[in-house]
């Protein structure tokens, strides 16, 4: 029957008129395989590669059935199917024949058997393609759809189409940037190859990407020439035309990526996962659908901002991508690209375009259109007309005028137009100024720091008052932020990273100590009945927790250089969830470990302080402590491996279509969290106060006599499950420290305002900043250059 295959997968391939090179490139299954496999020399495929195979040559339903009936003897049409197992180099035989009959919105099991075992698929469930691949596809459509709705609010949030795009254009690049043109277009060797013809214009972005055989495109333009507005375009036109076989076009800022750190696909799985909480959910074996929509090609790279990345990581992030064949969009300012090919080399395969600058019949068309018509006699007029006419005036020196280059780039037209346009007030006319703006950069910097004011004049319904003052030092804080990072993106997470870790790490040990030392405090008062006993006991609980779970906050996010994530899960406490991935065992060893620790520590303390109290000797405080510390780690760590446990039993995953942004993912994080803490909180409150009983007696007389009554275990599961829990919210969870740091100290401090992220939405929704899924951006990097610089 392997004859069989090969003679089918021949035909289908000439049929499709790839060659074995191309179908490989296409596939990523090598042409030792495919050559080997038409030929009959290799028996037994598995159905992995068949798939990959089938998705290559983008086969319809018809010919996929009949290529996976000749790979599987037996196989009928959905039936029954037998897969002989591959050989014993390969591993351990897998029955991927039963994978492929699987039910297809259903899960598929496949069974593990000794080399040359069968195993056949149950006759009762009749799907057409393997489930293992059908989790990534169902995937893949949810995440276009979800890709569209976002990107198309983005553009009518940053009015791309008012009155209508800004007519960007380009040409070919460099012969320099440009690889040989037989692998862009993907010609076997002795193949006569010539250059393709990139030229076009925005509305036909998806047409020249896919007329480039490799599907690696690289768009060069210099600073506000329309790169990110490009690739916007390109990603919602390229999904209007999309059909199921293609890859889905996603947005990913390369600036935040370090190649040195993180290897490509792992990034783009981070990145996915950040900006689609749904796709951590799991996918076949025991990755996640981000990794397995990576993985598979399912995902198609739009790299914006290879120029925003840190000098010493473009030749790196270059030596990444040449490693790998997938198909990309890669954005950059001309000059830091070539500077990167002259340390390594150019991107393999890649078509590079460079973007060209408008000219004055662009601005003539645009920018009279765009202002409101001042004199009602003539409809015509307007505040533009004898500054554009103007500029057509040659010079004495025959030199293009400043304010003619400066709007040569749709950056500047915009920001023109807000400052002039939409401002009757201002007169375009002072930009002729030549004594005010004797050149270019005088000319950008007066637009750019008039942008702000500009926006913040104006009243908008609904929404507060800012002093354009403040909102300059604000937002000047938020850029230097960034740029300190060496990120283009700002996470509502990461706003207290600007802090240096052994402050963030300090103010939330003493915030936290003080939360939990009321807390406790109280509650002490409440069942002791003395407020002088609350005050004391509240404070020795307080300045021990503080130091514990600083010490805990220190050694899990500072000391790593890892962030507090948001959760990528919700709780559902009624009905059935469908579950994440669990594993019991894992939640269970972390969680015993970590409530022993922190027993252990708390009880040996307060075992000290309670002998030395009592005026006992050193040898006696120190049995004391060190039974309290047994005592006590053995109920916290029973306590919090169920309490975590049980929550794990409560998560499941978002649905990867649900709308993503900053806001969102804010609100859908506090939402987890108080639900963990109205959960958490009894649970483990109540599992301390059991326990503490149970392992009293467990160990009655094996370390002296042990007391614990009633009312004091009442009370220490009290105290433990609400301090612990609050505890826990403010030091390890993302909406807990932006509470603390983001909405609490930096506004303490006069960094940020009190509203946080009212303000970061009002200056989104005034075009100050961009939504790139879960993060805001500035709106160009020229900006948040400019506020950084101003605020150093």
């Amino acid at each position: 029957m392997a004859g069989e295959f090969g003679a089918v997968l021949r035909r289908l391939r000439e049929k499709a008129g790839l060659t074995q090179d191309e179908l490989e490139r296409r596939s990523g299954v090598s042409v030792s395989t495919i050559r080997g496999l038409e030929t009959g020399k290799r028996r037994n495929p598995r159905m992995t590669t068949v798939q990959q195979l089938a998705d290559a040559l983008a086969l319809r339903s018809g010919d996929r059935e009949e290529l996976l009936r000749a790979a599987v003897p037996g196989r009928r049409g959905g039936g029954t199917g037998e897969a002989e197992a591959d050989a014993p180099e390969a591993g351990a035989a897998q029955a991927e024949a039963a994978q492929a009959g699987a039910a297809q919105a259903g899960t598929a099991q496949a069974d593990s058997a000794q080399a040359g075992a069968t195993a056949v698929a149950s006759p009762a469930v009749p799907p057409p393609a393997p489930a293992v691949r059908a989790a990534p596809a169902e995937a893949a459509e949810q995440l276009a759809k979800a890709v569209a709705a976002r990107w198309q609010r983005e553009e009518e949030q940053r009015r791309i189409q008012d009155p209508y795009p800004l007519p960007v254009r380009w040409k070919a690049a460099s012969e320099s940037l440009t690889d040989h043109w037989a692998n862009i277009r993907r010609l076997p060797p002795g193949v006569p190859s010539g250059p393709l013809d990139l030229s076009g214009r925005l509305e036909g972005v998806a047409e020249t990407y896919r007329s480039i055989p490799s599907g690696r495109l690289v768009v060069l333009g210099r600073s506000g020439s329309g790169k990110t507005v490009l690739t916007l375009r390109f990603v919602l036109d390229h999904l209007r035309s999309r059909t199921s076989a293609e890859p889905v076009p996603v947005i990913f800022s390369i600036g935040a990526w370090d190649p040195t750190a993180v290897t490509l696909r792992d990034w783009l799985t981070e990145q996915l996962t950040r900006d689609h909480p749904g796709t951590a959910a799991p996918g076949p074996g025991k990755v996640s659908l981000a990794s397995a929509l990576v993985d598979s090609g399912r995902v198609l790279p739009v790299l914006d901002g290879f120029d925003e990345m840190a000098d010493g990581l473009r030749r790196p992030a270059l030596e990444a991508l040449n490693a790998t064949t997938l198909p990309l969009v890669l954005t950059s300012r001309p000059a830091e690209y070539a500077a990167a090919v002259a340390e390594t080399d150019v991107l393999t395969s890649a078509a590079p375009i460079e973007l060209t600058d408008l000219t004055l019949d662009d601005l003539d068309h645009y920018l009279p259109r765009t202002t409101r018509k001042a004199d009602r006699s003539d409809p015509a007029a307007g505040a533009w007309q004898p500054v554009l006419k103007k500029l057509r005036e040659p010079s004495p020196d025959g030199s293009p005028a400043p304010l003619a280059t400066v709007l040569s780039t749709p950056l500047m037209v915009a920001l023109a137009r807000t400052v002039y346009s939409d401002t009757p007030e201002h007169d375009p006319a002072e930009l002729l100024d030549t004594e005010r703006f004797p050149g270019v950069r005088e000319l950008e910097e007066h637009l750019l720091d008039n942008f702000l004011p500009t926006v913040y004049r104006r009243s908008r319904p609904g929404a507060r008052g800012w002093d354009p003052e403040r909102v300059q030092r604000w937002l000047g804080h938020l850029a230097r932020h960034l740029t300190e990072l060496r990120t283009p993106d700002l996470a509502w997470w990461r706003l207290g990273h600007g802090l240096r870790g052994s402050t963030r790490t300090l103010v939330t040990a003493l915030v936290t100590a003080l939360v939990i030392g009321l807390v406790d405090g109280a509650l002490s008062t409440a069942f002791g009945g003395s407020l002088a006993g609350g005050v004391l006991d509240g404070t020795v609980v307080g300045l021990l927790a503080g130091l514990l779970f600083g010490l805990v906050h220190w050694f899990t996010y500072t000391v790593t250089g890892k962030d507090v994530q948001p959760s990528a899960v919700r709780l559902r406490i009624r009905g059935r969830p469908r579950s994440t991935k669990w594993r019991a065992g894992s939640r269970l060893v972390i969680g015993t470990l970590g409530g022993a620790f922190f027993g252990s520590a708390y009880g040996f303390m307060v075992g000290l302080l309670r002998a030395l109290s009592r005026h006992a000797g050193p040898a006696s405080a120190l049995e004391t402590g060190l039974i309290d510390a047994i005592l006590f780690g053995l109920i916290f760590g029973g306590a919090a491996g169920l309490s975590f446990c049980l929550l794990g039993l409560l998560e499941t995953p978002l649905d990867i279509v649900s709308a993503v942004s900053p806001g969102s993912v804010l609100r859908a994080d506090r939402r987890t969290v108080l639900i963990q803490l109205v959960f958490w909180a009894p649970v483990f409150g109540t599992a301390v106060g059991l326990g503490a009983g149970v392992v009293v007696d467990l160990l009655q007389g094996h370390l002296g006599q042990l007391v614990m009554d009633p009312m004091s275990s009442l009370m220490l599961g009290t105290i433990s499950g609400l301090g612990g829990a609050l505890g826990y919210t403010l030091t390890l969870t993302a909406w807990g420290q932006w509470c603390l740091l983001a909405r609490v100290w930096l506004p303490l401090t006069g960094r940020l305002p009190w509203a946080v992220a009212a303000f970061l939405d009002d200056a989104y929704q005034r075009g100050v900043l961009r939504q790139a899924g879960a993060v805001y951006q500035f709106r160009h990097a020229r900006l948040q250059s400019r506020l950084a610089r101003r605020r150093r």
